[in-house]
């Protein structure tokens, strides 16, 4: 792998997750800039393109979180303007931010994935919400947790205990997108797994483990300092913690992700992993679970981040 020249973060974006965006974009700078990267952050708005083709940059590293940052859409104009970036392919993007798309890809290859319907916000209204919510409870039980299908970062998602508290719950999920996937809960272990790829092949970084202060693990216990503890690596045992590596590595491969990943699972009584989703632009910021699984890996967080943007960057003057 070469040496780097300048490379870009890009950070911020439209997104719900816009402050989050910019506080990982901060993050992946400060660390890329402590290792001796020239770094330059920036949004994406109208001068991004024209900044980009002006002055190319060896590799951008891409920290926006939810829609765009996510779903293939500026990894596919990077493409367009043959810039390397660390992450997986636009294709893989969509399918991996799409909630029930990337359930059914992993089920597909053995992995365990609570029950679920999914509900566009149509059909809720057009067949009679009474009616389709009550089918719902009757098919899958209680609890309940209802999510958007697509997004991050806890936005508009509900922990459902009764079925009277089913409806507001929807409305929640409405509010940040127009599909809403309403799972089985799964009583167990939180845990996140990230999965890097510094040439070698997929490898999972130690599960960590979150303990909302609260019991859900929502938009202020994942963001605000002290609304969650956290254990890297997680209180599992060894056979758990084996499961959940080879389940986060296995949805990485499974999805066509590529370079970076983070897998987030529930751990049942029996040990056993439950996928729930997947994140191709895992965030960075202070409160991250990525860079808590670093340390607890003993990677640095700049050499980490430094090693992919080669990769990526070789990987583009390869093709």
């Amino acid at each position: 792998m070469s040496d780097l020249g300048h490379v870009l973060v890009l950070a911020g974006g439209l997104s719900y997750e816009r402050e989050v965006s910019l506080r990982s974009g901060r993050r992946v700078s400060e660390v890329l800039r402590a290792t001796g990267v020239d770094v330059e952050t920036r949004d994406t708005d109208a001068s991004l393109v024209p900044s980009v083709l002006a002055d190319p940059p060896d590799a951008v590293f891409v920290t926006l979180h939810g829609g765009a940052g996510e779903d293939g859409a500026i990894r596919s104009v990077l493409e367009l303007l043959n810039v390397a970036y660390v992450g997986a392919d636009p294709d893989a993007c969509r399918v991996a931010f799409d909630k029930p798309t990337a359930k059914a890809v992993v089920r597909s290859v053995g992995l365990r994935t609570p029950e679920s319907v999914t509900l566009p916000k149509e059909t809720f209204h057009d067949l009679g919400a009474t009616v389709v919510l009550g089918r719902i409870v009757e098919r899958l039980g209680l609890p309940l947790f209802v999510k958007p299908a697509r997004g991050g970062s806890a936005l508009g998602a509900s922990f459902v205990p009764t079925a009277e508290e089913l409806p507001a719950a929807m409305v929640g999920c409405f509010a940040y997108g127009d599909t809403a996937l309403i799972e089985q809960y799964v009583d167990g272990v939180e845990v996140a797994v990230s999965v890097v790829d510094l040439g070698d092949g997929p490898v999972a970084l130690p599960a960590v483990e979150i303990v909302p202060d609260e019991g859900v693990y929502d938009y202020a216990a994942r963001y605000t300092a002290g609304h969650t503890e956290f254990f890297a690596p997680a209180r599992l045992s060894a056979q758990a913690a084996a499961a959940c590596a080879e389940t986060a590595v296995t949805a990485h491969t499974a999805l066509g992700l590529r370079d970076i990943s983070r897998t987030d699972l529930i751990v049942d009584a029996a040990g056993v992993p439950h996928f729930l989703e997947v994140n191709v632009a895992p965030g960075m910021t202070e409160t991250s679970l990525l860079p808590m699984a670093a340390e607890a890996a003993g990677r640095d967080l700049g050499e980490l981040c430094r090693t992919l943007l080669q990769i990526a960057a070789s990987r583009s003057r390869a093709s």
